[in-house]
């Protein structure tokens, strides 16, 4: 299986957007340390690996080892990549975690979840392997048929790709019924491509289908927040968001705008290796809807 985030480097991307994508998988030890990372990275930064492990009570080859789950290759590695993220933070300085209280006025929440939805947007762009979209392209312009398994707010997301690539002439549906979605991996081959949208990446409805269509000899893609979950076991292809969790807005909802820049891609990426058929098309379809708007006052 290819990740998105394990084919790049970390210290060229969100370092912190890496640590919080593996945290849940991680064992005990270790999440103590990306806790502390999470919770003080300028500190981690300028600490020794003997004084992160003296804090996270730990050792120093249990230091080492987290490292190397993220793709470094040890602690020295590790300061350069927070002191870096922590430099292009300092240099556009964003919240990345928002908290609203019931008094807060509307523009204050305004300001805030604009600036926390394009950090999430912008990480997420730092960590996306380009290869992989690419190739999760290829497959979608050569796929005999392409499946979106999502449920609740992914769907939505789902939805609108789907939608999209249809007006294209790509043969596609989206199941948010597990029934139905299981129904249709089963007919899938090695000429179809499926796609399972979650956040989370432990959504069973979403999760079994695209394991069945993987067993049939589709191309599966994931798009989820953790490169490490059920989701991304059960895909070729591994795309990663980076949204978090925050106060009144879980990570399901704060995902929406990450998961839509993923799937934008994915469509521009179609349309340009089919231009000429897609613009025909597109323009066709702009006629035809044209003729079911009113006119301006």
């Amino acid at each position: 299986m290819a990740t998105s985030t394990e084919n790049n480097s970390p210290t060229a991307t969100g370092i912190l957007a890496r640590i919080r994508g593996v945290a849940p998988t991680l064992t005990a030890a270790h999440q103590r340390i990306a806790e502390t990372i999470l919770a003080e990275p300028a500190a981690v930064a300028a600490s020794t690996i003997t004084e992160l492990a003296e804090r996270c009570a730990t050792s120093l080859t249990t230091i080492t080892r987290f490292c190397r789950e993220l793709g470094l290759a040890g602690y020295p590695e590790l300061r350069l990549a927070l002191a870096a993220e922590l430099g292009r933070t300092n240099a556009s300085p964003r919240d990345s975690v928002i908290a609203f209280s019931p008094d807060d006025p509307l523009s204050m929440v305004l300001r805030s979840l604009l600036a926390s939805d394009m950090r999430a947007m912008e990480e997420t762009a730092a960590q996306l392997d380009v290869t992989a979209v690419e190739r999760a392209v290829s497959a979608l312009v050569r796929a005999r048929f392409i499946d979106f398994f999502a449920v609740s707010g992914s769907a939505g997301v789902a939805m609108d790709l789907h939608l999209r690539l249809h007006a294209i002439g790509r043969p596609c549906a989206l199941w948010t019924d597990v029934h139905s979605a299981v129904c249709s991996a089963n007919a899938r081959d090695h000429r179809d491509v499926a796609i399972g949208i979650s956040h989370s990446g432990t959504t069973a409805e979403v999760v079994e289908p695209l394991a069945i269509a993987r067993q049939r000899g589709a191309t599966t893609v994931a798009v989820t927040n953790f490169p490490r979950s059920p989701l991304a076991e059960a895909a070729d292809i591994v795309l990663t968001t980076a949204a978090q969790d925050t106060p009144f807005r879980a990570g399901g909802v704060a995902a929406r705008h990450t998961q839509m820049l993923v799937l934008d891609c994915l469509y521009i990426g179609v349309v340009q290796r089919t231009h000429e058929t897609s613009n025909q098309l597109l323009t066709a379809a702009t006629d035809a809807v044209a003729k079911h708007r009113l006119p301006q006052r």
